[in-house]
């Protein structure tokens, strides 16, 4: 059994765990983003020339929620290992496919060039990409929650969240840079390719930071404990066997609580740059700099709501982000509907503030859940098989909504819904911000029972 209390190790390499997982964060978040932008902008022309425009859009869109579906398997295999092998070699990994297929899409035929072929090649990247994002996840939250202090747990585990809306400014900064300078014609031919291409150098300088860093020492010390029950004759069971047998009901938990964060996120900074740019009559510069500024300040406010959560508990922040966030959806489209960039930006702005309050106290809240040796497993099976069902759609179903109906409501009634599944999630989620995750024994829910310790 470990220890009670875990001394947190020295700021400086603390200070360097997180600036590892936050780059390599951000870089994968920025590859990701990055194709879903692009799909709202010139993929349903190069790679769906010769459907309807919004019919294009929602075919590019599909396209875009392939990337999802791989999520889960990368979770179950990443999450597996990470658990067996250590964080540190799968986060690796994972850096090099996302990097690699986001490179290969840059450099990828139109359907001008290769016909049919071209779609298909597109999706397969789009598959290798969600397979490393599914994997990536969890294991640079991990990385993070078990060197910090436990104190603080909730702000040094939010680091890693601003990766997404770091990636999101990284990757809208370079597409309105480029569309600002280029013309239509011009970006539409060959422009679009260097924010791909671009991942190449971003990769070989996350690979770099990523491989000074440390494995965890929270997952070094069970992994003893784990071999020292090996050597007694008491066997271990696989970590998903572990997660699904122990703590479903963490599972269903955190999956639950996904639902209105990855919804919302992917309404208000995907599908509007197609709302915006086609109900309000907004150039599609004037989106992605809205998009930008709001990426600036989600970006700022979440080590802020991290910090929160250490002093009040993980549900009430992510209670308040829920709530909010189902409120401002008629506020939100009222806004953009008025085309003014200024109403835009506070639509946005205020939106990724919302959700911010959701997304930043996610990590530590999920990394509390699971006892060490099955943790990767529970927070990816728990956080990447919600993405199915919330992120990969909300696009599509919101430009469908928008197809058929013409209107906002519908969407923002999308968003409220998934808004109140959010709510009764927490309502019957346990706080767990005096978790110590060194006590590798302990179980996570009341649903765990004292086997527990034969299985971590």
């Amino acid at each position: 059994m470990a220890s009670g209390t875990t001394a947190p190790p020295p700021p400086v390499n603390l200070k360097r765990i997180v600036a590892a997982s936050l780059i390599g964060t951000t870089i994968e978040w920025y590859d990701f983003f990055l194709y879903g932008s692009a799909a709202a902008l010139v993929f349903n022309k190069l790679f769906f020339p010769d459907s309807d425009p919004l019919v294009g859009t929602l075919l590019a869109f599909l396209t875009y929620a392939v990337g999802f579906a791989a999520r889960p398997l990368g979770a179950l295999v990443f999450g597996h290992y990470g658990d067996r092998l250590g964080r540190k070699r799968l986060l690796v990994l994972s850096l090099l496919l996302m990097g690699g297929a986001t490179f290969g899409i840059g450099l990828l035929p139109t359907h001008a060039t290769v016909g049919s072929a071209a779609p298909v090649l597109l999706t397969l990247l789009r598959l290798v990409q969600g397979f490393a994002l599914g994997g990536e996840w969890g294991g640079a939250v991990l990385l993070v929650s078990e060197h910090g202090d436990a104190r603080r747990r909730g702000f040094w585990a939010s680091w890693p969240q601003t990766g997404a809306p770091a990636g999101q400014l990284l990757a809208t900064g370079v597409l309105s840079l480029l569309t600002a300078v280029l013309s239509d014609e011009a970006f539409a031919a060959w422009g679009w390719r260097i924010p791909f291409l671009l991942s190449g150098v971003l990769v070989v300088v996350g690979l770099w930071i990523r491989l000074s860093v440390d494995e965890s020492p929270v997952f070094r010390h069970a992994l003893a404990q784990a071999e020292a029950r090996r050597d007694a004759g008491d066997a271990e069971q696989p970590p998903l066997v572990s997660v699904l047998r122990h703590h479903w009901r963490d599972v269903v938990i955190a999956m639950g609580a996904r639902m209105a964060e990855n919804i919302s996120y992917y309404v208000i900074t995907a599908f509007i740059l197609v709302y915006a740019t086609t109900s309000a009559g907004v150039s599609k510069q004037t989106a992605l700099n809205a998009v930008l500024i709001g990426s600036a300040v989600h970006f700022a406010v979440i080590p802020a709501w991290g910090a929160l959560s250490d002093r009040v508990g993980r549900r009430p922040v992510y209670l308040l982000g829920a709530a909010g966030i189902g409120s401002w959806m008629f506020p939100f489209f009222a806004l953009v509907d008025t085309g003014r960039f200024w109403y835009l930006v506070l639509a946005v702005t205020v939106g990724l503030v919302l959700h911010g309050a959701m997304y930043a106290p996610q990590a530590a809240f999920f990394s509390e859940m699971f006892a060490t040796r099955m943790r990767y497993s529970g927070a990816s099976v728990g956080a990447q098989f919600a993405s199915v069902a919330a992120g990969a759609p909300a696009p599509l179903i919101a430009t469908a909504l928008l197809s058929d109906y013409g209107s906002s409501t519908p969407i923002a009634l999308y968003v409220i819904a998934a808004s109140l599944l959010t709510l009764v999630a927490l309502a019957v989620a346990k706080e767990t911000r005096q978790r110590d995750l060194a006590d590798d024994g302990a179980p996570a829910s009341a649903t765990a029972s004292s086997r527990d310790v034969h299985t971590v």
